[in-house]
């Protein structure tokens, strides 16, 4: 008797289908390299429909996501699923696809051989479930991470050599910057709104020479940092200043035209912001509060002349100090820095009572309202800077003009070549941004150059303003009394063998005493 044959039943095997793409270029297409490498893995598959193969619906991909990382959405996902034992294969189409790491891919590959999950490449024919297939897998994949190393290298000598050359090395533009897409390589143009406002953030701190200040008066004004939107739509920035983001931009040397670059600095291509003089003077003036502590700012013991006062006979700076007498009784004095460190026989400025000074250098602002020609000549100074002002501000004004008739140029060749790209389209929105931006800005540089303009001190307000400087002076802490001072005057000499003092002022004297008398108004 004749038995029937057994029909045999194949276990079916579940294969999740794997992609990856380095770059989101060309991800909103249609049909793009994820969908690509997914059709030909389920060909794959459904040629070993005999084998009982079967490809499982969820889709796993990673579109912008580098093989030299971990750190990817789809690939976590997978892992999940075969921990949870849902996937029996895992189908790539090539092999660094998965990994272009050596030790990642083993890491991989163990949690594959503990849940007993075969790996398979289509377009490189082997199957881990095999020795050989194994062998193949680890040359392969050494390949790939020798290739990834290389692409990595040849980078980074062509961001060199694009430094070297002063070109835009890419990343996100700073504060007074925006990026020129329109030519044949990328590079840096002036933003005339953001480049205003980064002037005015550096004379700030010239002239509080602290960051807290200035933070808290940005913070007033609603000032942010650099708003930027990544290729993926996230918005980086557009955040108040912080003292370590106000530190950033008064230290980064691109506002000078350079470009930095693994540490070395290199003449750029794109026009400077700020000028080197004043950068330097910035750079300074954080370099002595970083060595201090902040000591000149805070002016504990209120020493007014901190900073001004010099001594004629060796050119040394004067520094403050005190001596404790009975009780509770302070003696301060200021004394030559380079006897100090040398000995008083090297100078014969000796030890100078700090109070006697500091009453000879206020009585001597107080005579501007008496002196008609030291008045006269202050006067002189003060227009002077003025005028300084002014020209920086006319320049601005034809650079947001110049700004503004270069994108409607590009706006206008955008809409007439009926372009509808995606890039082009977020270019347009971009350009018409700009240009209400800069409709807005040039009426507020208009209003900046009448104010200048209207401010010319005649000698008859500025005696008057003098006159009643003794009010003002009174009404101030003394720390308050030494900035004020340093607003004023240059510097202060002291003449130890002719016993003479010499107070030289700030060309912008008088109008920064204006600007304090109106601020106490308001």
């Amino acid at each position: 008797m004749s038995r029937a044959p057994k029909k045999i039943e194949r276990k079916t095997s579940r294969c999740a289908i794997y992609t990856r793409k380095s770059s989101e270029e060309g991800l909103d297409q249609e049909y793009n390299s994820l969908d690509a490498q997914r059709e030909s893995a389920e060909a794959y598959i459904a040629s070993q429909k005999a084998e009982g193969w079967t490809a499982l619906p969820d889709r796993y991909d990673d579109g912008g996501y580098s093989g030299g990382s971990m750190d990817r959405p789809a690939l976590d996902r997978l892992l999940r699923d075969i921990d949870a034992g849902k996937i029996d294969c895992v189908v790539v189409y090539k092999v660094d696809r998965l990994s272009r790491s050596l030790m990642d891919f083993a890491r991989i590959m163990q949690v594959f051989e503990a849940k007993q999950v075969s790996f398979v490449s289509v377009t490189q024919q082997f199957n881990t479930t095999h020795s050989m297939g194994r062998l193949t897998l680890n040359i392969l994949l050494s390949f790939a991470q020798f290739e990834r190393e290389i692409i990595g290298e040849r980078i980074r000598d062509k961001l060199a050599a694009q430094a070297r050359k002063g070109k835009w090395t890419g990343g996100a533009p700073v504060l007074g910057y925006d990026v020129d897409r329109s030519g044949p390589s990328p590079r840096l143009v002036v933003n005339a709104t953001e480049a205003a406002r980064v002037h005015e953030i550096f004379r700030m701190y010239i002239q509080e020479a602290s960051l807290l200040p200035v933070v808290k008066e940005l913070v007033r004004r609603g000032w942010v940092t650099k708003k930027t939107i990544t290729c993926t739509g996230r918005e980086r920035g557009n955040r108040p200043f912080d003292k370590v983001t106000l530190y950033a931009l008064l230290t980064n040397p691109t506002y000078t035209g350079k470009r930095r670059f693994k540490g070395e600095l290199f003449p750029a291509e794109h026009e400077p912001i700020i000028d080197q003089a004043l950068f330097d003077k910035v750079q300074a003036q954080l370099k002595f509060n970083g060595r201090t502590g902040g000591v000149e700012v805070r002016n504990k013991y209120g020493a007014l002349l901190r900073g001004l006062l010099r001594c004629k006979c060796c050119g040394a700076a004067m520094s403050h100090t005190f001596n404790s007498g009975r009780g509770r009784t302070f003696y301060r004095y200021y004394r030559c820095t380079h006897a100090i460190k040398n000995g008083s026989d090297v100078c014969s400025s000796g030890m100078l009572p700090a109070g006697e000074i500091e009453r000879v250098v206020i009585d001597e602002v107080r005579g501007l309202a008496k002196d008609e020609a030291l008045l006269a000549r202050v006067i002189s100074d003060a227009h002077a800077a003025i005028e300084g002002e002014l020209a920086a501000a006319r320049r601005d004004r034809d650079d947001v003009r110049q700004e503004r008739a270069r994108h409607h140029k590009e706006l206008q060749q955008l809409t007439t070549s009926g372009q509808t790209t995606p890039d082009a389209t977020r270019r347009i929105a971009d350009l018409h941004t700009r240009l209400s931006a800069a409709d807005q800005r040039l009426p507020e540089l208009d209003a900046r150059i009448a104010g200048l303009e209207g401010q010319i001190v005649t000698q008859a307000e500025a005696r008057t303003v003098f006159a009643d400087f003794e009010g003002l002076w009174q009404a101030l802490v003394p720390r308050e009394q030494a900035r004020l001072l340093k607003l004023l005057i240059s510097t202060v000499e002291y003449d130890g063998n002719a016993g003479t003092v010499s107070v030289t002022f700030r060309p912008t004297s008088i109008r920064s005493l204006i600007n304090r008398k109106m601020e106490e108004a308001a």
